[in-house]
Parts: structure tokens; C-alpha cells; sequence
């Protein structure tokens, strides 16, 4: 049952992340899914791993690991698309 809460946890936190810096995350769902997972992992590399948890991760850990994450990967397909272009 564990995982199952990861994965909503993520999905919410990755979703709210996109919100904040307004960026398209790509592959949607699975994407918002997968920013806030991954997301959680940078945030406690980073030593965030205060504040309230649910489902085993740190919300605002997560949250700030998923907002640089997406701003990683809207800055990695931007160059991309920039590239093509040319």
C-alpha cells in the first residue's frame, strides 16, 4: 500500500510543482508522476526532508525537488526543440 501512496503523493506534488513555475511537464500525468517521485529523491539529496510527510515523503522536500526538476527538464526540451529549428 505503500507505493500506491508514493505514487498519488508524487503525482499531487509533481501536478502543484507545475503550477508554480507554470511549465508544461511533459508526458502529463505520468510526468507529474513522475516529477514528484523523483522530485522527492533531489529534494532529500538536498537535505529538505522537513516539514509535514505523507505517504513517506516530505512535502516540502518533494515540492522543491520537483520544481527544480521541471525546470531542468522545460529547460533540456527547450534547447531541443530550439535545435530542431535550426
Amino acid at each position: 500500500m505503500g507505493w500506491l501512496w508514493t505514487i498519488i503523493v508524487g503525482g499531487i506534488l509533481g501536478w502543484l510543482a507545475g503550477l508554480i513555475v507554470s511549465k508544461d511537464i511533459p508526458f502529463g500525468i505520468i510526468g507529474n508522476v513522475l516529477a514528484g517521485i523523483i522530485g522527492g529523491s533531489i529534494g532529500n539529496a538536498l537535505g529538505l526532508d522537513f516539514g509535514p510527510t505523507i505517504g513517506g515523503m516530505s512535502v516540502i522536500g518533494t515540492l522543491v525537488g520537483a520544481i527544480i526538476l521541471i525546470l531542468v527538464v522545460s529547460f533540456i526540451f527547450g534547447m531541443l526543440k530550439g535545435n530542431k529549428k535550426a
